[in-house]
Order: structure tokens, then C-alpha cells, then sequence
């Protein structure tokens, strides 16, 4: 059973995420050749306070 863990900065809608666990999901399909039910995809999403760039945080750099 494939799975796929995914981390992005918190923020986008729930359509964005609807559509990339679609996509991730296709993609393994197609990639391992793996049953639509047997692919798992987890995403978190991080505060932008605990994303760190450069040194600072995400919030700080206004990203």
C-alpha cells in the first residue's frame, strides 16, 4: 500500500488540497501501478510560525 506524506504551509482552500490528493493519487496509480483504493496520501499543513527560511519564520517574511 503506498504512502504518501506531504507537508505544506498552511493557507490554501480545501478545493487546492481536494485537488492534490487527486493528482498524488493518479500519479501513483500510474507510477506503481497501484489500486485507487490502496493509495494513501496524508497532508499537513504547517503553521506558517514553525516554517523556517533562512532563518526566520515563514510569517515573519510575509510568505
Amino acid at each position: 500500500m503506498p504512502l504518501v506524506n506531504i507537508q505544506i504551509m498552511e493557507g490554501r482552500s480545501p478545493e487546492k488540497i481536494e485537488a492534490l490528493l487527486e493528482n498524488v493519487t493518479n500519479t501513483i496509480m500510474e507510477t506503481l501501478d497501484a489500486p485507487r483504493q490502496n493509495v494513501r496520501v496524508i497532508v499537513q499543513e504547517i503553521p506558517k510560525t514553525h516554517w523556517g527560511i533562512g532563518g526566520a519564520s515563514a510569517e515573519k517574511l510575509g510568505r
